[in-house]
């Protein structure tokens, strides 16, 4: 399950990506093949998300890393650079960006 928490050592990316309500369901698909079959098998993969916003033209993936070498080893890999290719031509925009959680509050 994945969970948030300031306590939280790894590496945290959340890309986003700019789709038009004729090309999410494409884009969801193969974002849920690409963790499904590739993703998280890969070293140092600890959990992630996948979101759709209301309207179908935002598509944001959340996960998290034990490390910020491991995100960047799969994309480097063989299989991943052709499935980010193929994403990125369904989207007007796509953007992978590294963060820390800064904080977090519970109910």
């Amino acid at each position: 399950m994945t969970r948030i928490d300031k306590e939280f050592d790894g590496q945290t990316v959340i890309c986003t990506f700019e789709v038009t309500p004729g090309t999410a369901q494409d884009v969801l698909d193969a974002l849920n093949d690409a963790y499904d079959q590739v993703i998280r098998g890969q070293p140092g993969y600890l959990w992630g998300a996948i979101h759709l916003n209301d309207a179908q033209t935002r598509i944001c993936t959340y996960s998290q890393w034990r490390d910020r070498r491991d995100y960047q080893a799969m994309l480097r890999t063989p299989e991943m650079r052709v499935r980010n290719r193929a994403i990125h031509g369904m989207c007007r925009h796509f953007e992978p960006v590294m963060y820390e959680v800064a904080a977090t509050w519970d109910s």
